[in-house]
C-alpha cells in the first residue's frame, strides 16, 4: 500500500489513462487473453484486498476490454474474492486500526448487523451508504460469517457491477467528441445515474414482503 501511494501508481487508475492506452491494451489482451485476464484478474483482487483506491475504474476498463459478460464475471469474482480478504484481513490483523481510523461507521455497520443480520450487508452492497473499502473492513468487525459475507457480497454487488460494465463497454467505444452523445452511451450513464434509485425501491418491496 505504501509503494502504492510513494511511486504515484494511482496515476495509472484513472480514466484518462484507459482512454489514451485503449488500443495499446486491446491488442495486448487480443493476442494474450489467457495472461490479460488473469493479469486484470490478480490486479483487481490485490486493489480490492488492499483497499486501495481503483475499483471503480478497474470495473469500467473490464467492459471496455473484455465486453459485458467476460467483464462481468471478472469483476463480480474478483471485487468479491478481494472483498473477502479484506474482511479477514481487519478481522485478524488490523482490528484495532479499523476501529481508530472507521470507528464512524463501524459502531453503524455493527448496529444494522445486529438488527438485520445478513440482510443488511445485502442492503449496503445494493445501495452502498459507505465506500466499498469502508464496508470490508468495517464487516471485519462484526459477528457476521466468513462464508455469509462472501455470498451475500456477490449477490448483493452483481447489478452494480454489470451497469458499470456495460458503461465501460460504451466508454471504450468512443471514437470522436461526437459518439458522447450516442443514444447507447447515454443511456449506459442514465442507468448508472438511476441504479441507486431503483435498488432502493427494489429495496422497500422486499422489506414490505418481508415484513408480512
Amino acid at each position: 500500500m505504501a509503494g502504492f501511494f510513494w511511486f504515484d501508481l494511482g496515476q495509472y487508475l484513472s480514466l484518462e489513462q484507459l482512454r489514451a492506452r485503449q488500443q495499446q491494451i486491446g491488442a495486448f489482451v487480443d493476442s494474450n487473453q489467457i495472461v490479460a485476464i488473469t493479469g486484470f484478474f490478480a490486479l483487481y483482487v490485490l486493489i480490492a484486498a488492499l483497499s486501495i483506491p481503483g475499483a471503480a475504474i478497474m470495473t469500467l476498463a473490464a467492459g471496455a476490454v473484455f465486453g459485458v459478460l467476460t467483464g462481468a464475471v471478472l469483476v463480480s469474482f474478483a471485487s468479491t474474492i478481494g472483498a473477502t480478504l479484506a474482511f479477514l484481513l481487519s478481522r485478524f490483523l488490523f482490528r484495532d486500526y479499523v476501529e481508530r481510523r472507521f470507528g464512524w461507521a463501524t459502531e453503524k455497520i455493527n448496529k444494522g448487523v445486529e438488527q438485520e443480520g445478513g440482510y443488511y450487508l445485502f442492503t449496503l452492497r445494493l445501495v452502498p451508504l459507505f465506500p466499498f473499502f469502508v464496508i470490508n473492513l468495517a464487516m471485519g468487525l462484526t459477528r457476521l460469517r466468513t462464508g455469509t459475507f462472501y455470498w451475500i457480497s456477490q449477490l448483493g454487488m452483481l447489478p452494480g457491477t454489470v451497469v458499470y460494465v456495460n458503461a465501460g463497454t460504451q466508454l471504450g467505444r468512443l471514437e470522436s467528441t461526437a459518439d458522447i452523445l450516442s443514444p447507447t452511451l447515454l443511456g449506459s450513464f442514465a442507468l448508472l445515474g438511476v441504479f441507486p434509485l431503483l435498488a432502493k425501491k427494489s429495496l422497500e418491496i422486499i422489506n414490505r414482503v418481508r415484513n408480512g
